[in-house]
């Protein structure tokens, strides 16, 4: 797996944590059907919650380190080809 596809999926990731996180915090506040679930209905909501930072957290970590790792190695590159040129 190249590098820019790992970027993509990490991103792809942190979209659907986001959106999951989104989704249990509407149905916690704002679904009737929820609440007529009663502590069932506060557990689904918590799961949607805490998968969706299951899904965001760590990718997001691992997502800056991926990008934070490829800015030095251009750095790096871009400062060896200007010796070069001198």
């Amino acid at each position: 797996m190249t590098e820019d596809t790992l970027i993509k999926l990490l991103k792809t990731s942190i979209f659907i944590g986001i959106c999951l996180i989104f989704l249990g915090v509407y149905l916690h506040n704002f679904s009737e059907t929820m609440e007529l679930l009663g502590v069932t209905g506060i557990i689904i909501s918590a799961v949607c919650i805490a998968v969706g930072l299951i899904f965001s957290l760590p990718t997001k970590m691992y997502l800056t380190f991926l990008l934070v790792k490829r800015e030095t190695d251009l750095k790096l590159n871009g400062n060896a080809g200007s010796k070069r040129k001198a």
